[in-house]
């Protein structure tokens, strides 16, 4: 299923189908080789792609790669060679230490929190009420907004003594404006704004996933005497499994390279209470020009995604490879 097709389907509340396959080929064809006019086709297609990720992708990561092994500021050639000192000096700077701690705890929250909220939010609306569409509409909204666009809304809604959801928190006796400035509770209020930027990503794609579902598998079950929980957790929640995985892996990849809200929202502060891996490679590149220190930091987030993302997709996305590649097959 294409995901612009998945979307607009479960906005509108039909099922969602998938654009016919093509038909099945004979062991000829299976086996022929691109022509060779084919192969330009395919060459002039594919090289300014190429040439974009090489420059935009690779070329990026050869060069900090190269720049994390000196002491530069950014200006002329790197010239001091320090080797390995500037990752030394990450992973022994409490700040940076701090940095993976707290990336951690904002992916716990996010994988106990924001992905079983959309998950409920996308079965419910699943159901026949009145006026449904209007309420997936409401709850993908947020995440049309851009990052800087989100961050800077709930930045005026909490501004103390001025904004709406300060001013309304007074009234019920609380104080709703210091929680971006309380070292104790910055992390959890960044982590309320990302979930409202992002959960209705997560829900359009439990619901798209759900409305894939034949019914009359959980129909089969309730009249076997399964109860609705029971019909859930051993019918419908298999069957979401491949789309809760690919959410897992986005959620993660996202939390690791999280800059924008947070830099809007808080600047990392109050004491770096809120900061992450992007930020303060931000801080030490572009405000003190310790572009080598800033590089390293740089290669250690790039290092953590290749890896958890090898790992996820060997280990967890294993089958959901193997299964799309037997159904390519079976296309052929």
């Amino acid at each position: 299923m294409t995901s612009s097709s998945a979307v607009s389907s479960a906005l509108r509340g039909g099922p969602a189908t998938d654009p016919p396959g093509p038909g099945p080929a004979t062991a000829r064809q299976r086996g022929r080789r691109p022509r060779p006019g084919r192969r330009g086709t395919l060459a002039a297609f594919l090289t300014p792609s190429l040439v974009l990720f090489l420059l935009l992708v690779v070329a990026p990561i050869v060069v900090a790669s190269y720049a994390s092994l000196y002491k530069w500021n950014g200006f002329g050639l790197p010239e001091n060679f320090v080797g390995l000192d500037n990752y030394t000096r990450a992973f022994a700077d409490p700040t940076f230490r701090g940095d993976l701690w707290r990336g951690l705890v904002l992916i716990v929250l996010s994988l106990v929190v924001q992905l079983p909220v959309a998950l409920g939010l996308a079965m419910l609306l699943n159901q026949p009420l009145k006026g449904r569409s209007v309420y997936r509409l409401i709850f993908f909204a947020p995440y049309v907004l851009s990052e800087v666009t989100t961050a800077v809304l709930f930045t005026l809604v909490f501004s103390p003594n001025r904004g709406l959801g300060d001013t309304i928190s007074r009234w019920l006796g609380a104080d709703a404006g210091a929680v971006f400035g309380d070292p104790d509770t910055v992390l959890f209020a960044v982590f309320l704004v990302v979930s409202w930027k992002y959960f209705g990503l997560y829900m359009i794609l439990f619901l798209a996933a759900r409305q894939s579902i034949p019914k009359e598998l959980s129909e089969a079950a309730l009249t076997d005497g399964a109860s609705p929980w029971q019909a859930f957790r051993h019918v419908t929640l298999p069957l979401l499994g491949p789309t809760i995985r690919i959410s897992v892996f986005l959620s993660v990849i996202g939390t690791i390279q999280l800059f924008d809200m947070v830099w809007v929202l808080t600047g990392g502060g109050p004491i770096h209470a809120s900061e992450t891996m992007a930020v303060t490679m931000y801080q030490y590149g572009f405000r003190r020009f310790e572009v080598g220190y800033a590089s390293a930091i740089s290669i250690v987030m790039f290092v953590l995604s290749l890896v958890f993302a090898l790992f996820y997709q060997r280990v967890v996305m294993r089958r959901d490879a193997e299964g799309a590649l037997t159904n390519q097959g079976d296309q052929r």
